[in-house]
């Protein structure tokens, strides 16, 4: 399953990051493999809002389904 498939208010663990120049961002982010994040919004044009801790990342489409997750 891939991050632009999880439904608001739901909990995820995240297993794998694409391996190119944006995981490097996502880890300076605070978003790394192996982090539980909560999906707390889907906005329109696909971009989901996460929760990690008290921070809070946006994610457009695009990136969010190339990320590997689970389901909590």
């Amino acid at each position: 399953m891939t991050l632009d498939t999880a439904k608001r208010n739901t909990t995820v663990t995240i297993l794998k990051l694409p391996s190119d120049s944006m995981k490097i961002q996502l880890i300076r982010m605070g978003i790394s493999e192996g982090d539980t994040v909560k999906c707390i919004e889907r906005l329109p044009g696909g971009t989901i809002v996460l929760k990690k801790n008290r921070q809070e990342v946006a994610i457009g489409s695009s990136l969010a389904g190339r990320i590997k997750v689970i389901m909590q």
